[in-house]
Parts: C-alpha cells; sequence; structure tokens
C-alpha cells in the first residue's frame, strides 16, 4: 500500500511516495436503516427495533489501492480517539501518510495539534477538504456499504450485538478491494 497515490505526476503526494488515506467518521445506531425486503405474499414485514440513542461511533480510513482501516468506540469520538485512529495509521502505513478529510473539530482540536507537535507531523500530514463537500470523500462509500448493504434491515437488542454485526461486516468489505477502489471512482479521483 505504500506510496499509493490519486495525484498526478509532479504532485506532492506522488514526489514524496505518500499514501493518501480519505478518513471520516459515524454513528451506527441500534434503529436499523430499513430498505425494500422480501415477505410471503400478504404480510407485511416486520422489524422489532429498540428506540434509543445508544450508538457506536465509528473511525474509517481508505486509501485508493482499497485499503480499509476502521476503529469501533462505544462512546462519542473526541481528539483522543482520533488521535488514537492517526497512531493507527502510523504503524499499518509505511513511509509519509496524506490524511484528507473534512473540517471537523475534533480534526482540528488541541489532542491533534499536540499529537502533530510531538514529532508525529514529520510522518503524518493532514489536508482539510472544502467544506460540505461529502462528495469528494470516498470513504463516504463505506458508510453506504455497511449500512445499506451489510447491516440493511437489521435491529441490534444492544450495543454489544451490533458491534459484534459489524465486526463481521468489516472483514467482508476488506475482502474486496475493488469496492473501496469504487468509492474513488465515484468521487472522480480514479
Amino acid at each position: 500500500m505504500a506510496g499509493e497515490t490519486i495525484s498526478g505526476p509532479g504532485k506532492k503526494g506522488a514526489r514524496i511516495g505518500a499514501t493518501l488515506v480519505f478518513v471520516d467518521e459515524a454513528g451506527f445506531y441500534l434503529l436499523p436503516f430499513v430498505v425494500a425486503t422480501y415477505a410471503p405474499r400478504g404480510q407485511t414485514p416486520i422489524l422489532a427495533e429498540t428506540v434509543t440513542h445508544d450508538h457506536l461511533a465509528v473511525i474509517s480510513g481508505v486509501t485508493p489501492a482499497g485499503g480499509l482501516f476502521l476503529q469501533i468506540y462505544e462512546r462519542a469520538l473526541t481528539g483522543v480517539e482520533v488521535v488514537r485512529f492517526l497512531k493507527h495509521l502510523e504503524r499499518c502505513l509505511p513511509g509519509p501518510v496524506i490524511v484528507i478529510w473534512d473540517g471537523a473539530p475534533i480534526h482540528w482540536n488541541r489532542a491533534v495539534k499536540a499529537f502533530l507537535a510531538a514529532g508525529h507531523a514529520a510522518r503524518i500530514e493532514l489536508v482539510s477538504l472544502p467544506g460540505y463537500a461529502p462528495e469528494l470523500n470516498p470513504n463516504e462509500g463505506v458508510w453506504g456499504s455497511l449500512k445499506v448493504k451489510e447491516l440493511a434491515n437489521m435491529a441490534c437488542e444492544d450495543v454489544v450485538a451490533l458491534r459484534h454485526e459489524l465486526s463481521q461486516a468489516v472483514p467482508r468489505l476488506r475482502r474486496h478491494p475493488e469496492v473501496i477502489r469504487g468509492y474513488f471512482r465515484e468521487a472522480g479521483y480514479l
């Protein structure tokens, strides 16, 4: 995965042999994402669900070669979890890493700034996408695949069951890097 780039010849990422990682966060709630389904004729399908605000917070990154990096938390994400994810990227990816993400406040808070100031800026560069432009982030495709395909119509009793289902869905997606590369084509990068 080293040296992945979607930039053209002479662009900074290509010149320095950096791995590009598009990063985003999402919430997965117990309330299922309902899509069309089948049922015996004359019988309306029924999903039993728990109405609650309990959820999983997920941060993920995708690379142009089809790599998927993901961490799951049972609490809202803060700068601490963002730094933990950036450290994860440092461990998994050799060489320079360019992280491309939106302008969410947790991406630029004190914990992230302290992490970069502690010497990690030598390997990790953070780049902001333009405001209100989710269509430019290929990582949005991860949420579509996981919520609309993998976990559609699934009603979990609690966050433990949801975490289990999500933890099984992620490896299924990882086994199909061509799907992840498709997110980049949809965003207009490949």
